[in-house]
Formats: structure tokens, C-alpha cells, sequence
């Protein structure tokens, strides 16, 4: 992958304050943080030929402290659009683990190939997501954290501990809670502080616990076996809020001992941290050239396992427009609908997180049992469940693109589809992070000349029913535009009506001068210049 790919500049180039400060490298693209979000976000970029570069403050991708545990449904779909959903499923242990307050919400009937979520560490999803990285050749920068950034017309001086710095076109924060990036750049923090704080550790005990989840009047609590059998997981809520400052083993301590009456002899402690449940979203999720995505530019209390997903989906949505802006092909302005389409669905997990801490409060108290029996009496209903269920997995997502037909904002589904190539899955066909025009028409009815450098066009027959979750059944399209985030940007309804403002709107100006592409009857998928060729993510079709 491509290196400084600028003239070299000289240090005063960049203003007097940059003066003396050692470049490390230019880049088109430089992610901020190198967990989940950021992680994804650069493999998406890569996919698509972009200079992206890691900073990351860690030395290794080691993780004290597994604070997220597991993967959501349309997680593992994403995941499942660029081929590596399996190597998250043989690491983890499918099960339903979507959930509305500790309310149980089974899923298992959903119209999806992934009826279920995941039950895996962060600091394996962490693992497996750094691999996929490494055989995309992304360089990370490590033990060189963000501290503060300056941006200008040109791009971004990302100034890094040590005294050294990277350039950029483009920088996105995905540098956690307290991000450098988002306090540097000046967007606002807006939300609610904390009102209460409590520990998890991984620690060893020297006599038998009671084992599971205990409510009492001050919150939840939770003692659990690791999966290595050995060490045992803690969840207590503490008695009075403190600050978010690292915790000792007597603190912790302390805290069992106000809820169970003994420590249970806690000793060899792996990791402790406390949390909060301090809400906030970033105001804009855009500066320029500066942009946020994941715990960066939302934060919650983990609740409903909303955090991680709810970043790496960040990143999907956020990938492919920067990658079309960094490469020339779609002007600056796509990078707003970044901010429409993620900030609301961000500002609905805010939403639903703090309804279901005020299930949790005070749980022994009369009034809030009474009203989590009838949330549980009305999530075992079916319409609730499905819609609950929904909103949870993240599986009814919907993007405001207009009125029309309902898949458009919607994710597609992974259809079996036939080819005249062969067989497919609608996912296959966006392994390499590259938009697909699927036509269920006549073969060769649709015209994508003049972007065909940028979306492939596939003649295929479906037949088969169209359901979506907590919808049901749709009517059949003719043709659907799939953007490379797996949403449905364009549908056609037997003409080719708007399907030129879909593609210029999403995917740049029309090429000039290109030549008329076509899908012919016989081969099924038309040659779009170098996407024809396997990427990294493995096309597809042969060449």
C-alpha cells in the first residue's frame, strides 16, 4: 500500500507550531485508536485501495480488561458481507443474547442467516479484527497516541505522544470515551452525567461465591466463571458514586462486602475498572476534515451490549464514503450523510440504554418490580418481541432516504440469488466493500457506463419471498442499488427512474468519456474496470 504519498514539505509548510516536529508519514486517511471501531474502519478503507494508516497508544493489541462481550445480529451480518463472519463464529458461542433490561428477547425466528448474537470477549473480537488488518497491510503506528490535532485546507497535523506527528487528508477518532481527537477538534459532548458507578474485575477467589445475578436496593451485581475456569468475572454496583478513576483491589473489596457481607478472600486480580453510566453523544460527528465514529462519539452504559456494535456499524457506514472522497471519485459533502444516517441511530441507543437502567434502578423497590413484570408480560407478546427484538439486534435499521419501497434505507437480505456465474448470496457480492446494482429484470434492461468504475452490475433471478424483521413481507423489486454498507440506496419498479440521481448522489459524477458497460445475457455480471479483478476480500466472480 502506497506511502507519503505527497511531495515531501517542509515543516514551516504546516505553520510555525508544527516547526521541529518529526513526520513520521503522510497518509490519505489516519484512524485515531486501533480497537474495534478504528480496526474496521481501516480494513473497510483498505479494501478500497486507500492510504490508511493506525495510531494506536498500545504496543500490542493486548486488552486488560475484556469490557465488551459479544456481537449483535446485523454485526455478524456486516461482518458476513466482508467474508470474515466465520472467523468470529468458531471463536464465540452463538446464543440469544438480545435483551431489553436483562428481559430476554429470542430471535431465533427472524428472517436472517445470523438468528442469534455471539457470545465473544472484546479482546478476541480485538484479535481476530487485528488479523484481518495485518493481510490488508494497514501500518499501525503503535505506542503512538493521539494528543491533539490542527487541520487546515489541505488536510490534518495529527500530533502524537512522543513529540512526533503524522499527516492526513482525513482523521477519524475512534480514541474511546475521553477522545483527544473529539477535545481537540472543539465538538461538544452534550448528554447526562453519571449517577451511579460500579466494578468489573476478573479476579481469583479462595472460597466458593454465590454464583449468578443479585439485585438489591442499590443496583445489579453479577459473579460469573471465566470461560478459562480458573478466574472468576465481578459486576458490583458501588454504594455511592465515585469517580472514574482506576480502582484498587480494596476498593473492590469494599464493594462485595457491602453486597454480599465477605470479599470472598479476592486475590490475583487480571484487571479492575470502573464505569459509569455517563450518556453522552458528540454534538457533530464531522469537523472538516475531522471526523468521529464509536465510544469517540457516544457513550453509554453497556446495557444491552450496544456500545461495541453500535461503533464497528459506525465505521461500515462511515468507510466507503471517506474511501469514494480520499480517491477523488464523490465530492467532500457525502461525508455529512455520515452524521444524518449514524447520529440518530446512535441517539436511539442512548434512548433505549438509559429506559433500560431505569428498569434496574432501585430493583427491589415495589413500584419498579411491578413495572418490569409488565415489560416482561408485553416482550413475550409477539409484535413487541419482534419490534424490541429488532431495535436490539440492530437487524431494523433504516436510514432516511426518502419514501418509495421499504427496503430502500434498509439493510438487503442475503438472498440466495442465481447468476448466469452460478449460484450467490447477496453478501458475496460485497466482499470487497464495493457498491453492486442487482438486476431481477431483463437481462442488460439497466445502464451503468458511466459508473462502472465504481459499482459492479449483476443480472440475477430470485424467487422467493422479500421479508424484513419486524416488518414481514415486502413486494419484490426489479432491480435494488447496494451500497457497500449492505443498505439499499436506490429500488427500481420495472423502469431505470432515479436510479442516475441514486448513483450521483451516493457514488459521484458520472466518468467521462466511459465506455457503455452493460450486463450481457450469458455472463451475468458486467466487467467494472478493476473491480472485475478479486480484491483483498475475495470477489466474487472469476476474472
Amino acid at each position: 500500500m502506497a506511502q507519503n504519498r505527497w511531495p515531501k514539505q517542509e515543516l514551516s509548510d504546516f505553520g510555525g507550531s508544527c516547526v521541529g516536529i518529526e513526520v513520521m508519514g503522510e497518509h490519505a486517511v489516519v484512524v485515531a485508536g486501533g480497537g474495534p471501531t478504528g480496526l474496521m474502519l481501516a480494513g473497510e478503507l483498505a479494501l478500497a485501495g486507500v492510504d490508511v494508516a493506525i495510531a494506536e497508544r498500545r504496543a500490542n493489541q493486548d486488552l486488560i480488561g475484556s469490557r465488551a462481550g459479544g456481537l449483535h445480529s446485523r454485526t455478524i451480518e456486516v461482518l458476513d458481507q466482508r467474508g470474515i463472519a466465520d472467523r468470529f463464529l468458531t471463536s464465540g458461542q452463538i446464543a440469544q443474547v438480545a435483551g431489553f433490561s436483562q428481559i430476554r428477547l429470542d430471535i431465533s425466528d427472524f428472517p436472517t442467516r445470523h438468528p442469534y448474537g455471539l457470545a465473544l470477549w472484546q479482546n478476541h473480537i480485538e484479535r481476530i479484527l487485528a488479523g484481518w488488518v495485518d493481510e490488508l497491510a494497514v501500518p499501525v503506528h503503535r505506542e503512538h497516541e493521539v494528543t491533539r490535532v490542527a487541520q487546515d485546507g489541505t488536510g490534518v497535523d495529527v500530533h502524537l505522544s512522543g513529540g512526533q506527528r503524522l499527516r492526513a487528508e482525513y482523521l477519524v477518532g475512534c480514541d474511546g470515551g475521553r477522545s483527544a481527537v473529539r477535545k481537540s477538534a472543539g465538538i461538544d459532548f452534550p448528554g447526562w452525567d453519571p449517577t451511579m458507578s460500579y466494578l468489573l474485575a476478573e479476579v481469583e477467589l479462595a472460597v466458593e461465591p454465590d454464583w449468578g445475578i443479585r439485585h438489591d436496593a442499590v443496583g445489579v451485581h453479577a459473579l460469573s466463571e471465566s470461560t478459562d475456569g480458573g478466574s472468576v468475572r465481578v459486576m458490583v454496583t458501588e454504594q455511592h458514586l465515585l469517580p472514574s478513576t482506576e480502582p484498587t483491589l480494596d476498593d473492590l473489596r469494599e464493594a462485595l462486602v457491602a453486597v454480599y457481607g465477605t470479599d470472598y478472600g479476592i486475590h490475583s486480580p487480571t484487571w479492575i475498572f470502573r464505569a459509569t453510566d455517563m450518556t453522552r453523544q458528540a454534538a457533530s460527528y464531522r469537523d472538516g476534515r475531522v471526523l468521529l465514529a464509536g465510544d469517540a462519539a457516544h457513550v453509554h452504559h453497556p446495557i444491552g451490549g450496544q456500545g461495541l456494535n453500535t461503533g464497528v456499524q459506525d465505521a461500515v457506514n462511515l468507510g466507503w464514503k471517506l474511501a469514494l472522497v480520499a480517491n477523488g471519485s464523490a465530492p467532500d459533502s457525502l461525508l455529512d450523510s455520515y452524521h444524518a444516517e449514524r447520529h440518530p441511530v446512535a441517539a436511539r441507543v442512548l434512548q433505549y440504554t438509559m429506559a433500560q437502567m431505569a428498569l434496574l434502578r432501585q430493583p427491589t423497590d415495589d413500584r419498579t418490580k411491578a413495572l418490569r413484570d409488565i415489560m416482561s408480560e408485553v416482550l413475550r407478546m409477539d409484535e413487541p418481541r419482534r419490534r424490541f427484538g429488532a431495535t436490539m439486534s440492530g437487524l431494523d435499521i433504516h436510514y432516511d432516504l426518502g419514501s418509495g419501497h421499504p427496503l430502500l434505507g434498509r439493510r438487503m437480505p442475503n438472498l440466495d440469488i442465481v447468476t448466469s456465474a452460478g449460484p450467490r448470496r447477496v453478501f458475496t457480492l460485497l466482499h470487497d466493500a464495493h457498491a453492486v446494482l442487482i438486476n431481477f429484470g431483463e437481462p442488460g434492461a439497466l445502464d451503468l457506463s458511466a459508473w462502472a468504475d465504481r459499482v459492479r452490475l449483476v443480472d440475477a433471478k430470485y424467487v422467493g419471498e422479500y421479508e424484513l424483521p419486524a416488518l414481514g413481507a415486502v413486494a419484490a423489486p426489479d432491480a435494488v442499488l447496494v451500497r457497500p454498507d449492505g443498505y439499499v440506496a436506490w429500488v427500481g419498479d420495472g423502469s431505470d427512474a432515479g436510479l442516475t440521481d441514486a448513483l450521483s448522489r451516493w457514488f459521484g459524477p458520472p466518468s467521462v468519456g466511459s465506455a457503455l458497460v452493460r450486463a450481457e445475457p450469458g455472463r451475468g455480471v458486467s466487467p467494472p474496470g478493476r473491480l472485475a479483478a478479486p480484491g483483498p476480500g475475495g470477489c466474487p466472480f472469476p476474472r
